[in-house]
């Protein structure tokens, strides 16, 4: 069956609620989709709180649950160092039950660091610093393993080069916490405004070499790469050995794989047959709402995995 032809079937399973039998069509497409996700996938993909809320209620513990259910083994958790230790640990204990993994979550320090580690002022990377020591502590709750770092934005009073030097300086700073826990920060490019300093992802290699760490490494986020550059094959293939960790989200609109422009099929085997066995997060949103929404996102997934 053509992808096209297997989503739309699954789509209209999933939303073929009549007024004569409702509950026993979403029911019944329910089921279909347990048959579906009855065994792992091919990649590892990794669903956010609130992704499957209206199947699971609105417990992130609960939610995870049914990730696994549903074949998923990873889960992101961006805002997971904001949460009370208890919360923390009662995460960590159901993944290491269920055998699944911690995806990224934010060294979040606040917007100060956030936005001027460019300037290389000295209250900025204490800041940081601070939030890297305190991330350590949280991802052995939970086996984490990378963290998601945004160096900041242009600092229009220096020269490029200067900025350049001094996320460097940084970047080592926090390499040196994070190697001796063998945990990975993750340098992410993003495409949300023109007034971030990393802008593509040929600079966020250039970074991680001239740092010269195993826990400085490139989250390579698909859609955003897709917006600010393109050519996304070439692109991984020529930046491969700093790329640690993949997120994924389609273009335009941010939602799941099908929706937009971008080829996920034909990427998936891409980076499954150069070897990755890393997370493919999924920071993106529905397409549609409510449980025909969710079911939809499961869908989309088994068509694009469907690539052996």
């Amino acid at each position: 069956m053509k992808r096209s032809e297997f989503i739309r079937n699954s789509l209209l399973t999933a939303g073929a609620v009549t007024t004569g039998g409702g509950i026993s069509h979403l029911l019944a497409a329910e089921k279909t989709n347990a048959a579906l996700s009855d065994k792992t996938f091919n990649l590892d993909y990794a669903p956010h709180q609130g992704m499957f809320q209206n199947h699971a209620g609105k417990s992130f513990l609960d939610q995870i649950q049914f990730m696994y259910d549903k074949g998923f083994r990873s889960i992101e958790d961006n805002g997971y160092l904001g949460r009370p230790v208890e919360e923390q640990e009662k995460i960590g204990n159901l993944l290491a039950k269920l055998g699944m993994r911690m995806g990224v979550f934010v060294v979040d320090g606040g917007d100060n660091w956030k936005t001027s580690l460019t300037t290389g002022k000295k209250e900025f990377k204490d800041k940081f610093i601070e939030t890297c020591k305190k991330s350590v502590e949280a991802a052995k709750r939970c086996n984490a393993k990378w963290l998601t770092v945004v160096p900041g934005f242009y600092e229009r009073n220096l020269p490029y080069g200067n900025q350049f030097a001094n996320v460097i300086d940084a970047m080592r700073a926090g390499a040196e916490i994070f190697e001796p826990h063998g945990l990975i920060m993750v340098l992410e490019t993003l495409s949300d405004t023109p007034e971030l300093f990393l802008q593509k992802t040929n600079e966020t290699y250039a970074v991680c070499k001239a740092v010269k760490s195993p826990s400085c490494k490139i989250l390579y986020d698909i859609y955003h790469m897709q917006r600010t550059e393109g050519d996304l094959i070439k692109t991984i293939d020529r930046c491969w050995d700093e790329i640690a960790y993949i997120q994924i989200g389609d273009n335009p609109g941010r939602k799941e794989p099908t929706t937009g422009e971008i080829n996920y099929k034909n990427l998936f085997k891409h980076l499954y047959n150069k070897g990755y066995k890393g997370v493919m997060g999924m920071e993106h949103g529905n397409s549609k709402g409510g449980k025909e929404g969710e079911l939809a996102v499961i869908a989309a997934y088994r068509a694009e995995d469907n690539f052996l």
